[in-house]
């Protein structure tokens, strides 16, 4: 079984256009939920938000559930981390993303401390 077929990530499907976000969306990226990180569409790999480089934003649901899949796909450790398609803005000022709606608790879990030390 892989990580895409086990891990119950990214919830259903959602147009942008129909929720009602506290601030306009830019379009979709992955969030790895916990962290203030986005996949990068580029070098695909997890990057924090604020990162220069970052380029998370994905046009459709669709396309950023398939770079989820094909992250998850190249990752060979256990458990499958935890993954959601969230709502992004780019601020053009700061030059950033900035994750509407996204999940970052006030710390991390045991496995999550022992996976990061493991270079996701």
């Amino acid at each position: 079984m892989t990580h895409a077929e086990e891990t119950p990530f990214l919830g259903d499907p959602f147009r942008l256009e129909e929720l009602p976000l506290p601030r306009p969306a830019d379009g979709y990226a992955v969030q790895y939920l916990g962290r203030d990180q986005l996949l990068d569409r580029r070098q695909a790999v997890f990057l924090p938000v604020r990162h220069p480089a970052l380029r998370a934003l994905h046009a459709s649901f669709a396309a950023a559930r398939q770079a989820a899949l094909d992250w998850l796909h190249a990752q060979p450790t256990m458990p499958a981390p935890p993954l959601a398609i969230v709502p992004v803005a780019f601020d053009p000022v700061s030059e950033r993303h900035v994750l509407i709606y996204g999940v970052l608790p006030a710390q991390l879990e045991d496995w999550e401390v022992k996976a990061g030390a493991g270079g996701f």
